[in-house]
């Protein structure tokens, strides 16, 4: 029987530590140590670490694994973890759990780059650098996950678009330590990834 695919909101738990990284075939051994998101976390269980859905598969006290591919690491900003690097973690969502953010798979679209960064007292308003396609699946006041966290869209341009980040953002999760020319997961709205495949169906 195949498994349901994981859900996630967006809401970042936990800003944990990465506490090892270790060689295994094409990919990693990925050690996260968080005493908040362990608790009652089992094996086979789905974590969204920066946004990128990985299972469980190892777990000691507050620390536990994951196993991340060559593919995985190269197509999401896993590839530049290292031990003491900081990630945003959300278990999955369960039956009847509250829908904070918008709908997240986990399932990372593509790397984009923190463009830039205006930064007004304790709050900030980020620009992030895409590509055209994952634009044209974006709209102002809709929705985007950036390493996992849901935010509303500001402006959209053609190859970039913005969001603000209250302090409370900027304090509990990655983004608050994210400088220009820095890689992010991007994931868009699942919704519109529907809407822009039936709209090209229909030409």
């Amino acid at each position: 029987m195949t498994p349901t695919p994981a859900l996630f909101t967006g809401l970042v738990e936990s800003l944990a530590e990465v506490a090892a990284l270790v060689p295994e075939g094409p990919g990693v051994r990925l050690y996260v140590r968080d005493a908040l998101v362990s608790t009652g976390l089992a094996l086979g269980d789905s974590v969204a670490v920066n946004g990128c859905c990985l299972t469980v598969i190892e777990m000691a006290g507050d620390t536990f694994a994951f196993q991340a591919g060559s593919e995985t690491l190269s197509r999401t900003n896993l590839g530049e973890l290292k031990p003491g690097s900081r990630v945003n973690l959300e278990r999955s969502l369960q039956l009847g759990d509250r829908l904070g953010g918008h709908l997240v798979t986990g399932h990372v679209d593509a790397v984009g780059t923190v463009d830039e960064r205006r930064d007004e007292g304790d709050w900030s308003k980020f620009w992030f650098r895409v590509a055209a396609e994952l634009t044209r699946q974006m709209a102002s006041k809709g929705s985007v996950a950036v390493d996992g966290v849901s935010l509303t869209l500001v402006d959209v341009e053609r190859e970039r678009f913005s969001v603000a980040l209250i302090p409370h953002t900027l304090a509990v999760t990655t983004l608050g330590r994210r400088a220009v020319g820095e890689r992010v997961n991007i994931e868009t709205d699942l919704l519109a990834k529907y809407v822009e495949r039936q709209l090209n169906a229909a030409r």
